[in-house]
C-alpha cells in the first residue's frame, strides 16, 4: 500500500513532450487532491528533455532525500542520430542550420568510430540546456541568440552500440549507458564531428536507471487510474 508522505519511489515512462517538471507537476497536484493536503514533497531524479521519452524516478515525501543519492544510477538509452546535418539545440527543438557531406560515411566507418567513445570523455554541454551560469539557465541565453561559453565536463561511457544504420537516410541508432551528467544531444555532436560530418538527435528513450527497466515503469495514466481507486486511510488499517 502506498504511503507518500513517509515516501514513496515510483518510476514512469515520461510522455514525448512532456518536461520532466510536468510529469512531477501533474504528479503533486494529484496527490494533494487525494490525500487533501496543500503541499507534498514531489521530485525527480535525472531530467530528461521533452523530445524524450522512458524512465523519470520519482520520489514522494520524505524519499525525496534520496534524489541526489539516485542520480548516481548509470543510465541506459536508445538514440537516433540523423547524419549529415546540425541544429543549434542538437535535436528536433530547433531547424536544421547546417548540411554536412555524408557519402564517405560507411557501415565500416561507423563501426570504427563508435568504440572511440568508451570510457571517460571530456564533453561540452549544449547550450540549450538547464546549467545554471550566473543565476540563469543556459537555454535562457541562447534563445535570446546571446552567447554562452559552457566549460568541458568529465563523464563517463560505460556501454555504447550500434543497434542500426540505414546507409539511405544516414540514420543510425545505438546504445548507450553513461554517467550522470552526460547529454546525449551533444553525444550526437560529437559522433557527428567525429565523422567529418554533422549529427543531430532525432528520437532519444532512455531504456533503463540503475536497476528500473522502461517495461517496468508506470504511465501517468496508469497512475492516475490507481490514484483513483486509492484510499488513503486504509493505510492505518493494514498496520
Amino acid at each position: 500500500m502506498w504511503d507518500f508522505e513517509q515516501g514513496e519511489v515510483l518510476a514512469f515512462d515520461k510522455p514525448l513532450h512532456w518536461t520532466s517538471f510536468d510529469l512531477v507537476a501533474k504528479i503533486r497536484y494529484n496527490l494533494c487532491r487525494k490525500l487533501g493536503k496543500k503541499k507534498l514533497k514531489v521530485g525527480h531524479s535525472g531530467t530528461l528533455d521533452p523530445l524524450a521519452t522512458g524512465v523519470v524516478i520519482v520520489c514522494t515525501g520524505k524519499k525525496t532525500k534520496l534524489i541526489d543519492q539516485l542520480q548516481y544510477d548509470a543510465k541506459e538509452y536508445v538514440a537516433t542520430l540523423q547524419l549529415g546535418a546540425t541544429t543549434p539545440s542538437f535535436d528536433l527543438e530547433k531547424a536544421i542550420d547546417a548540411t554536412y557531406p555524408t557519402a564517405h560515411i560507411t557501415r565500416e566507418l561507423i563501426n570504427e568510430t563508435i568504440p572511440t567513445f568508451l570510457g571517460e570523455q571530456w564533453q561540452v554541454p549544449p547550450v540549450f540546456s538547464a546549467i545554471q551560469i550566473n543565476g540563469k539557465r543556459a537555454y535562457e541565453f541562447a534563445r535570446k541568440g546571446e552567447e554562452v561559453e559552457l566549460k568541458p565536463r568529465l563523464l563517463v561511457i560505460d556501454e555504447i552500440e550500434v543497434l542500426a544504420f540505414d546507409e539511405e537516410k544516414m540514420q543510425l541508432t545505438i546504445r548507450v549507458v553513461c554517467s550522470k551528467g552526460t547529454y546525449i544531444r551533444a553525444l550526437a555532436r560529437d559522433i557527428g564531428e567525429r565523422l567529418h560530418s554533422g549529427a543531430h538527435l532525432i528520437a532519444l528513450r532512455r531504456t533503463r536507471v540503475g536497476d528500473t527497466r522502461v517495461e517496468d515503469c508506470l504511465s501517468i495514466e496508469a497512475f492516475l487510474e490507481e490514484l483513483n481507486h486509492y484510499e488513503p486511510n486504509s493505510l492505518n488499517d493494514d498496520k
